[in-house]
This record gives C-alpha cells, sequence and structure tokens, in this order.
C-alpha cells in the first residue's frame, strides 16, 4: 500500500506543469552547443555566467541579453517548461509579449523539444542570480515591439527541422546543430533593412554583425579536416588562429562538442552547397 501510494504521488508530481522532466546533464550540453554563456554574462561580476546584461551593440540600437538564472524576480525562475518552449521557439514571452530577433528563437524553432527540456533543467539548477536587465536602447521604429508581429509574419518560419533524406545521418546531425541550438547563421548571415537574415546569402558573412565586427563567411573552400582543426582550436589551414568573437565561440561552443558532432559539423559545412 505505502509503495503504491508512492508511486502515486511520483506520478501526480511530474503531472504538474512546470515540474522538471528533462535531463539536465544533457542539458548542460545542449548549452554548449548554444554557446550561451558566451551571451548570456554579466559584465565586470564574477561567478556570474548566465546572469546577463551584457550589451550588443546592432545598426538598430543596443540589446541587453537577458538573466537565465532561476531567479524569480530578474531570471526566468517563474517559468514552466511550456513558457520556455514557446519563448525559443515562438519568440513569446509568457507575458504574451514578442521577443526582438536579436534573441535567435528564429534558429531555436528548429530544435528538438527534447533538447529544450533539457536545456531548461539544467537552468533550473544553476544558482540563482539577482541582475535585472537593462531595457533595451533601439532607435525609432524598431522600439515598437508590437510591429513584432508583422515581422513574423513575413520572415519568421517556425517549422521544425526536417531530415533531408538524401543526405548522411552525420550531415543531419550537423545541420540540426549548425542551424538550430548552434544558431551559426544568426551572425554569419547578412541581415535586411528590417533586421531578418538574408536568406539567398546564408553563411556567406555579414559586414556589420554585432559590435559591428565583420563576421566572415562560413564556407570558404576548406576540406573536412580543416573544418575539424578550425573549430576544436580555432586554427586555419595557414597557420593563423581565429579571434574577437569567433574566439569566444570555439572555447564556449565547438570546443566542447563531441567527436562525433564535431565531425558532423565538419560535414555538414563542408559539402554545404
Amino acid at each position: 500500500m505505502t509503495r503504491f501510494c508512492l508511486l502515486f504521488l511520483t506520478i501526480c508530481l511530474y503531472s504538474l506543469p512546470g515540474f522538471a522532466t528533462g535531463d539536465a546533464v544533457k542539458g548542460e550540453y545542449v548549452l554548449q552547443m548554444g554557446g550561451c554563456i558566451s551571451c548570456h554574462q554579466t559584465p565586470k561580476r564574477n561567478h556570474a555566467e548566465l546572469g546577463g546584461g551584457h550589451a550588443i551593440k546592432t545598426p538598430f540600437g543596443t540589446f541587453y541579453v537577458p538573466n537565465i538564472t532561476p531567479d524569480p524576480d530578474t531570471g526566468i525562475g517563474g517559468w514552466t517548461d511550456e513558457d520556455f518552449i514557446q519563448a525559443m521557439t515562438k519568440g513569446i514571452s509568457p507575458e504574451g509579449s514578442h521577443y526582438f530577433p536579436a534573441f535567435p528563437y528564429t534558429s531555436y524553432a528548429k530544435m528538438s523539444q527534447a533538447d529544450l527540456i533539457d536545456l531548461k533543467a539544467y537552468l533550473d539548477t544553476v544558482a540563482p542570480i539577482k541582475n535585472a536587465v537593462p531595457n533595451h536602447d533601439l532607435s525609432f521604429p524598431f522600439n515598437m515591439r508590437f510591429l513584432m508581429f508583422a515581422w513574423k509574419m513575413m520572415f519568421f518560419d517556425d517549422a521544425p527541422f526536417k531530415i533531408n533524406p538524401d543526405k548522411s545521418d552525420q550531415w543531419n546531425r550537423g545541420a540540426y546543430i549548425v542551424n538550430g541550438p548552434s544558431h551559426c547563421g544568426e551572425c554569419h548571415t547578412p541581415r535586411n533593412i528590417f533586421g531578418a537574415l538574408n536568406a539567398d546569402m546564408k553563411f556567406k558573412g555579414n559586414p556589420v554583425g554585432p559590435d559591428n565586427e565583420k563576421i566572415p563567411s562560413m564556407l570558404p573552400q576548406w576540406e573536412k579536416a580543416d573544418f575539424l582543426t578550425v573549430l576544436r582550436m580555432g586554427m586555419t589551414p595557414d597557420g593563423d588562429f581565429l579571434g574577437g568573437s569567433m574566439g569566444h565561440v570555439i572555447k564556449r561552443t565547438t570546443s566542447k562538442l563531441t567527436k562525433e558532432d564535431l565531425h558532423a559539423v565538419a560535414t555538414y559545412l563542408s559539402e554545404y552547397e
């Protein structure tokens, strides 16, 4: 009888909205794939890698990256799994407002629900950080958040990632990582005057990237082995080392990938058409 009661209680708990059902260990790896620490860091504050506040300067104004720790007042501590998935795949806050595409939900929409739930499970385990992030400082009319409804109608494709049956499992895994959690195209693709990615120039570089950095093309004529070396340690075939924001990506993201995932990404990039 006691065992039955415990089993019933467990089932009820897992049925409650917002109860963590993901795998936090897997979620930490998803966080590394996404390079979340590189953007969500808190300036001039130690041990606050996900507390937010980092400023990103763009042609549309300055965006301040949010706090994604489980602090209930300044972070995402009150979010349910459903809130998190809606934000990541639809670009809509728990309160129903639209997020600006500086938050790359346009890529996260390609992520699997399992990865998203695991990521949320990991974020629920990190230490809460109380850090109220400033409001975005955007120029008119880009500061009019309600216009994002029309923007999404014109530019946002929220279709989930689809396997290409004509490609290998390794290629498809690489495509998922690059286009989903790692959101590489968000920086390496130029944007139009409305801030939407130019699909015809995908991965071909962005002359005006975040913080006015010139972002190079991801598609030089490199072999798979060259991509592996670049992604693992940042060294190009001519012996140069990548720096700037890409140095952070290599340190925080690509160098953290498993051997299998690293090969998958290199396969996808070397065979990209």
